[in-house]
């Protein structure tokens, strides 16, 4: 496998195809939106810039990496040489099950369908192709240029052939690929989804503040950040979402959403993405400043 497609130029995305082209893959990133896709490439180049500078790739290795980058609007042109199409939509199942459906028609018989979903099936992805033990999880995790873990997740009918290759290809971008089953949440979210739920029901019920909470778990359990400030990081929305997938997927009240997440993201108040969650990003600085609605005492909150 040499091309390599990636859907979505976000956050993810454009991490994706900065991990593959560094290594030397020909990558076609795919976005309906061309002002995402400048976007991606300057945080891709941004990103490759901080490597040169830390001196753990040169200028040369740079400049390969964004030759093997080439942008595309038109999903049929940017996939259908695909050897593997690695998807990075929103974490939406209507959104992933419509591009699986035209994917399984532009691309090749013997091309294979990657998902880098956090949390939804990957048997319903594959259900909606001809080409089922085709059909696989790779969830990178974010920030993907540095995180070395890749969830490997086998739907009902992925073939042994395909996960084993997805498997040595992970190897071969320095990652260290995990397999799991087909669950909700797959391993990561499963339990890290419900430990941030339990952080902002802890807030909401006024047992502790934003930075008391975020600081018992970096100093108490040796977490590089807190939950609240991880949850941030993530982005709200893309925390609830996935806390929907676990509750609907369980049928499990336990998985429910605190419903101050729920209030925050109707607000729009999603974390960084958005300039303000728990914290307050707007003014560009790297100090963590509480958001207005949380600038209040633990006593006030309880």
């Amino acid at each position: 496998m040499k091309n390599i497609t990636v859907i979505g130029s976000g956050t993810m995305g454009n991490g994706i195809a900065h991990a593959f082209a560094q290594c030397d893959y020909k990558v076609n990133l795919v976005d309906i939106n061309e002002a995402a896709l400048q976007k991606a490439l300057a945080t891709i180049t941004k990103n490759l810039d901080r490597q040169v500078q830390k001196g753990t790739i040169t200028e040369e290795a740079k400049n390969i990496t964004l030759k093997n980058i080439t942008t595309f609007t038109d999903l049929a042109t940017g996939a259908k040489n695909a050897d593997l199409v690695v998807e990075a939509a929103s974490e939406n199942v209507d959104i992933k099950l419509k591009i699986f459906k035209q994917l399984d028609e532009i691309c090749s018989p013997n091309t294979i369908l990657a998902s880098n979903t956090s949390s939804i099936s990957i048997t319903q992805i594959a259900a909606v192709t001809k080409r089922a033990d085709k059909v696989i999880g790779m969830h990178f995790m974010n920030p993907v240029p540095i995180m070395k873990l890749v969830e490997i997740i086998r739907g009902y009918s992925t073939s042994d052939e395909v996960t084993d290759l997805i498997m040595a290809t992970s190897k071969k971008l320095n990652k260290v690929p995990v397999e799991v089953n087909d669950f909700p949440g797959f391993v990561a979210n499963k339990i890290l989804m419900p430990m941030i739920n339990e952080a902002i029901i802890t807030l909401n019920e006024g047992v502790a503040g934003v930075e008391e909470i975020d600081t018992v778990m970096k100093l108490g359990m040796a977490h590089p950040m807190g939950p609240l400030q991880l949850a941030d990081f993530i982005g709200l929305d893309v925390c609830l979402n996935i806390l929907r997938v676990l509750q609907d997927g369980f049928g499990n009240q336990k998985y429910a959403p605190c419903p101050l997440l729920v209030n925050m993201v109707t607000a729009g108040h999603l974390g960084v993405k958005s300039g303000k969650g728990f914290y307050d990003y707007s003014g560009g600085t790297k100090d963590l400043v509480l958001a207005d609605r949380f600038k209040k005492k633990v006593t006030e909150l309880a």
